[in-house]
Order: structure tokens, then C-alpha cells, then sequence
């Protein structure tokens, strides 16, 4: 007996370390550490440094084989990225010249160039970057995935997630889109029958329902609370089997107590975890939220309507407590309003923009005024109107009206004598009649001046001559002494593109006559002649 008590306490001891094995995995709790201080791999098999289960730890094990030279220096820490140490208020001698940092020098600043850089403005002074140097061993050196921070693969996993969310939702729709045309086309026919028209709407109003509503595969159909023959009830396993399980959240003795016949857990497992990282957080949670609160409200309010001598249950008649619910909150929400009105009319509302009347505000005065018939005050003080700050009715320069009292033709100026000058001197009615008569020439000069351009005078053509001056009728070139003028026009020419053929004694005339005229016009080389690059 004593041998079969052992071996039972050695299995459950196995029990145990494989649950708490699976739950270090898991990382929810604390990883395993040796004699040394240092954390074991769960990877890693520890054969050869832990003796097994099964064997007495009094004997000899296998401690001599582990690895007994290791060097503390060695760390598996990693760079804080992001980290901050001190942040200046002035700029430092040897900083970086474009944000003030003293961990980097300008070159190498990874912050925006600015315009004038914080060794000018000495303005907004980055702080300084967190410094680190480790020293890896041979392992540390040739992972992979040291200092990888899991966190950032979550925007990896949302955008899939999104992918695949809007991937279902167009195929929904075109589940749908082909459903209703189908059933738009047998419509159109003739000889459909009524039970056909029935299996597609039925199939139309399926493809509406949510997927999530039609997978019963977590559907399990067992007896609740029966003692052999009862009513039967439907048990959702609303977990899935990859998430955490609720006893596996803290493995502490002292924590939230786990039913496991009816798998509850009602106080939460993780009190001081942040909430918005927290996956569950007890069943009683779920009490205090979303419908079960007004439940809740509604088993109150029929308790108390029984005892104050209404025939209400909730489970006898449940329609006549949850309508008799909605009649009482009704009723209070209007007995609310009314005593709310009735409060506003006594005493009035602050909070309305409504102003209140100026005899309401002024009604009251202890100052005695007496009037006469006329209106004027034979007793008393008159009631003094509230004055501006700025200077009101100063009239300058002899006028009578204040400037801005006249508006014409996009332009301010005097009503009393209608200038448009800010300082000048009223002329009153005199001036307007001036300035009106003067308008009055203008307009007249400007019509006499439209009238004579429309009424164009006749210009008369004088003919040129070649040489710039009027023709006189009676001039008449000689054709000998045109050619003459020609070839001379020619041999100048070729002097002046050639100046050795230039005689040594050569004798100068400068009277031009109309002939020498006429063959320098023919012989001139004009710019917009198109054939010009064709003479010669």
C-alpha cells in the first residue's frame, strides 16, 4: 500500500509540472529559474542539467555537466529605444548645431533640418538620446530575435484582419445582390410556383443573417438542472479553444475562485492589470452592463410594486411587469418635466437667451420726476442717456453734418455740402449747385466729343517718293541716268565689300539725285523680303 501511495503522489507531482509547463509557455507565469539565478529556456531540454521527476533528488545528479564557465558580464538586455535622459534649456557648447542634442553631432541628427538651427534660436532644445553599450555572448550574438518587441507586428495582424473583414463583407454582397436578381427574373415568369418564391426568400433572408449567428458548431444540446426528465436547454461554448482559459489567467491560490461545473468565474482574476489591455475581467461584469442592468431594474421595480400591494410578478406574468415598467417610467419622466416647469415659471431661467423687457429691468427708481403737459420736466432730474467713448457730434471746417452722413458712388463725404474730401471746407448749397453744374459740362463736352468721332474726317493719300519726301506731280526719271545710277550702285557695293578695289584717287560727290534715289531703293536688301537670301 505504502509503494502504491508513492507511485499516485508521483503522478499527480507530474500533473502539476505539466500544467505549470504549459502556463510558463503561455506566459502566464513566472519562467523557471536555476540555482544560479538564471532563467531556463522551456525549449530547451534540461535532461542533462535537472535530474527527472521520477528520480530521488538525495542522490547524485547531473550538476557537474552543466556549463560552469560563464561570464557575468554577459547580458541579454537590448537598447531602450525611443529613451530620453536630460533636457536642456539653453544650447550647449558642443551640441548638434540643428536640435541641441549633445549625443549626436549634425551629421548624424535624424530630426528635420530647421531653418535656423538651436545654436541660433536657442529654442526648443531636443532632449538627449539614452546612450547604451552591451556586451553579448556567443548566444546573444546570433539571435535573431533579441530585442524584438511583439507589440509591433500588431499593425501587421489588424490590416489582415481588415482585409479579410472587407473581403467577406463584398462577398456578402454579392451573395446577396445574386439572390435578388434571381429571384427579380422567376418573379417575371409565369410559371413559378408558390413554394418556390418561398425557398428564395427564405434563402435571401439566410444570406442576411450574420455568419457568426449560423455557425452552431459550439452548439451542445444536454439537460439543465433535471432530475431525469425535464426541459431541456441549449449550453453555448462561447470560448474558443485557442484563447486562454479563465483558470489558467492566475495561477495564484489566493485568487478568484473557478467553478468548474458550471465554468464561472465570478470575481475578476486580474484586478490590477490595466483594463484596457484586460481580456476578462469576471462574470460580474457581464451583470452590471448592456441589458442584464435593466433586467436587473425591472425585477426591483416589480418587487417593490408587489409589496406596496400590486398583483405584479415577474415570473408569472412577465408582459404585464415589463409594461407596467415602461408606464412607470414614463409617468416619472412627466411628473420630471412638470415640477422642472413649474420651478422655471416661479422663479424664472437664467440660462435663456431671452433678454428681459427694459420696464422689467428699469421699472423701479427712487427718483421723483414731474412733468408738464407739454412734456417738459417742472421738477426732477432728467433720466441721462449712456454716452460712448469716442467723441460723438464734432463738426469741423464749417460743416453741419458729421463725415460719413453722405454716401455716393462708392465714396463717404458730407451730406451738407456732398464732398467726398474728409478735410475740406463746407461750401453748402452753393457748392452743390456748382459741383451739379459741373457735372452737367461734363457730360455735356463728353457727348459734343462722342458725336464728332463717329463722323470720321476724310484724310488725303500723299504719295512718297522713294526717298522719303512728298512726289511733286511733275517728276519724271530718265532711263539712261537710271542705269548710270545702277551700275554705280553697283561698283559702290563691290567696293565696300572689297576695299582693295578701291582706286587711290577717287573723288567724292554727296549730291543725290532722284535717279541715284531710285537705284538705291532697287539695289537695298530688304529684311522681310523672302527671296532676299536668293539675290546676288
Amino acid at each position: 500500500m505504502a509503494t502504491a501511495s508513492v507511485a499516485f503522489k508521483s503522478r499527480e507531482d507530474h500533473r502539476k509540472q505539466m500544467e505549470l509547463e504549459e502556463a510558463r509557455k503561455a506566459g502566464l507565469a513566472p519562467a523557471e529559474v536555476d540555482e544560479d539565478g538564471k532563467e531556463i529556456n522551456p525549449h530547451i531540454p534540461q535532461y542533462m542539467s535537472s535530474a527527472p521527476w521520477y528520480l530521488n533528488a538525495e542522490r547524485p545528479s547531473l550538476k557537474h555537466q552543466r556549463k560552469w564557465k560563464s561570464d557575468p558580464n554577459y547580458t541579454k538586455s537590448w537598447y531602450d529605444r525611443g529613451a530620453k535622459t536630460f533636457q536642456a534649456e539653453k544650447f550647449r557648447k558642443g551640441a548638434c548645431e540643428n536640435c541641441g542634442a549633445m549625443t549626436h553631432d549634425k551629421k548624424t541628427c535624424m530630426e528635420r533640418p530647421r531653418k535656423l538651427g538651436a545654436k541660433w534660436t536657442g529654442k526648443s532644445i531636443a532632449p538627449d538620446e539614452k546612450i547604451e553599450t552591451f556586451e553579448l555572448d556567443y548566444e546573444g550574438k546570433r539571435d535573431r530575435w533579441n530585442g524584438y518587441d511583439a507589440a509591433s507586428y500588431k499593425h501587421v495582424i489588424e490590416r489582415y484582419e481588415a482585409r479579410d473583414e472587407a473581403r467577406r463583407k463584398y462577398l456578402k454582397d454579392q451573395q446577396l445582390k445574386k439572390l435578388e436578381e434571381k429571384n427579380g427574373n422567376q418573379n417575371e415568369e409565369d410559371g413559378v410556383s408558390d413554394d418556390e418564391d418561398n425557398e428564395d426568400d427564405l434563402k435571401v433572408d439566410e444570406a442576411k443573417v450574420d455568419e457568426s449567428k449560423q455557425m452552431d458548431f459550439a452548439k451542445v444540446e444536454k439537460r439543465v438542472r433535471t432530475t431525469g426528465g425535464g426541459s431541456t436547454g441549449t449550453v453555448r461554448n462561447l470560448r474558443i479553444r485557442e484563447d486562454t482559459a479563465k483558470y489558467l489567467l492566475n495561477l495564484d491560490v489566493n485568487s478568484a475562485h473557478y467553478d468548474p461545473k458550471t465554468r464561472s468565474m465570478r470575481e475578476d482574476p486580474l484586478p490590477d492589470m490595466d483594463p484596457n489591455e484586460k481580456f476578462y475581467a469576471g462574470d460580474n461584469c457581464n451583470r452590471v452592463s448592456g441589458q442584464a442592468l435593466e433586467f436587473k431594474q425591472l425585477n426591483i421595480h416589480a418587487w417593490e410594486a408587489f409589496d406596496k400591494g400590486h398583483d405584479v410578478h415577474m415570473q408569472a406574468a412577465p408582459s404585464q411587469a415589463e409594461l407596467l415598467y415602461k408606464n412607470f417610467k414614463i409617468n416619472k419622466e412627466k411628473l420630471k418635466y412638470q415640477t422642472k416647469e413649474t420651478i422655471m415659471e416661479k422663479y424664472g431661467n437664467a440660462a435663456t437667451d431671452e433678454t428681459l423687457p427694459r420696464e422689467l429691468l428699469l421699472g423701479q427708481s427712487e427718483k421723483e420726476v414731474e412733468y408738464d403737459r407739454a412734456g417738459r420736466i417742472i421738477k426732477g432730474q432728467e433720466i441721462s442717456l449712456p454716452k460712448s467713448k469716442y467723441e460723438e457730434d464734432i463738426y469741423i471746417n464749417n460743416h453741419t453734418t458729421v463725415w460719413g452722413s453722405w454716401w455716393k458712388d462708392h465714396q463717404w463725404g458730407y451730406k451738407c455740402c456732398q464732398q467726398t474730401v474728409r478735410n475740406s471746407y463746407c461750401t453748402g448749397a452753393a457748392g452743390i449747385e456748382a459741383a451739379e453744374a459741373a457735372a452737367d459740362l461734363m457730360k455735356a463736352n463728353i457727348a459734343r466729343k462722342e458725336a464728332t468721332e463717329e463722323m470720321p474726317t476724310p484724310v488725303e493719300e500723299k504719295k512718297l517718293a522713294t526717298w522719303g519726301s512728298e512726289v511733286p506731280d511733275d517728276l519724271v526719271l530718265d532711263e539712261k541716268k537710271l542705269a548710270e545710277a545702277l551700275k554705280k550702285e553697283d561698283e559702290r557695293r563691290r567696293e565696300e565689300k572689297d576695299e582693295r578695289k578701291r582706286k587711290y584717287n577717287l573723288k567724292w560727290n554727296d549730291e543725290v539725285t532722284p535717279e541715284d534715289m531710285e537705284a538705291y531703293r532697287m539695289k537695298r536688301v530688304h529684311q522681310d523680303d523672302p527671296m532676299k537670301d536668293f539675290l546676288h
